[in-house]
């Protein structure tokens, strides 16, 4: 168990913007390129990193697994938001701080998140029109 409940919200919104960051590489990366013109500059990133066009492929479970993982950092966060610090000063610093840390970087996941969903999902639809 750890010593405060700080500790373990971080690393859940760690592991939320890993997966959320994925979603801007396997998706929104070549579609972008491709927007911009710049096609033969993916070309020859597919041939230098030939998984891309693998994990391309699996975009509903890309951004499946990315939701789940920003719904359960999500939670965590919530949780232990609430949690009370240490009493000492430094140890209720370091609480503080690493909250601050695992809400920043749970907001910068749902920020990769949302950019990944409106140019790989919304993006498609508004051009069709």
């Amino acid at each position: 168990m750890t010593p405060w409940p700080a500790l373990r919200a971080r690393p859940a919104a760690a592991l939320s913007l890993l997966l959320s960051s994925g979603t801007l590489i396997c998706c929104t990366l070549p579609a972008l390129m491709v927007l911009l013109g710049a096609g033969s500059v993916l070309a020859s990133l597919i041939s230098w990193i030939p998984g891309l066009v693998v994990i391309s492929e699996q975009k509903l479970p890309v951004f499946t697994g990315a939701a789940a993982s920003l719904l359960l950092a999500g939670l965590a966060l919530r949780r232990t938001g609430r949690a009370p610090c240490p009493a000492d000063p430094l140890l209720a610093g370091r609480c503080r701080r690493r909250l601050h840390q695992a809400r920043w970087l749970y907001g910068l996941s749902l920020a990769s998140y949302g950019v990944g969903v409106m140019v790989t999902w919304l993006l498609p639809v508004l051009l069709r029109r």
